[in-house]
């Protein structure tokens, strides 16, 4: 029986961060009853994807890279110059929630190309 599962980030700012990832993914924002600011939380409106739960620690992220990410599923079935140009709006849209444009990497032949970003707290995710 496959279990149910939630992605977890430490974080500076809950609530900021899960006013971002509920925009990318259109999830819906759940805040703590009490009005307490230690977590924050988005959900998938229809039940389909994961929870993203935000939880406040009081030290930044260390080292350079995740070591787990997303991936947007923002061009599922689209390939070459149709594909990145679908990429490249929701790389725009993103930005002006505050993601910031790492690199863009282009078809190989194997993989299709993605554009790798930065969320406002600088974890990586990709627009696949």
């Amino acid at each position: 029986m496959a279990k149910e599962f939630q992605v977890t980030y430490d974080c500076a700012d809950p609530g900021a961060q899960a006013a971002f990832w509920a925009q990318v993914l259109g999830y819906r924002v759940q805040l703590p009853s009490d009005g307490a600011d230690d977590w924050a939380a988005v959900s998938d409106p229809d039940g389909k994807g994961p929870r993203l739960y935000f939880q406040r620690v009081p030290e930044s992220r260390a080292g350079a890279k995740n070591r787990m990410h997303l991936d947007v599923r923002s061009a599922t079935g689209l390939e070459g110059d149709e594909r990145m140009a679908v990429l490249e709006v929701e790389a725009a849209r993103l930005e002006t929630l505050g993601a910031k444009r790492l690199y863009r990497l282009e078809s190989d032949g194997e993989n299709e190309g993605i554009i790798v970003m930065n969320d406002p707290e600088e974890n990586i995710f990709c627009l696949d």
